[in-house]
């Protein structure tokens, strides 16, 4: 079972924007920076166990 890794981060982001507003330029940073690395390394990460 692979997990997409976008749809996630949106997800736990946007609910934390919710619950703490304060935290939007944060969250924002953080989304871009991952996906940024993701753009350069690939998107060959796979969160099985």
């Amino acid at each position: 079972m692979t997990l997409a890794l976008t749809p996630l981060i949106s997800l736990i982001a946007g609910i934390l924007i919710l619950l703490v507003p304060r935290l939007l330029s944060y969250i924002v940073a953080i989304y871009l920076i991952i996906i940024g690395l993701v753009g350069l390394f690939g998107t060959s990460i796979n969160l099985t166990p």
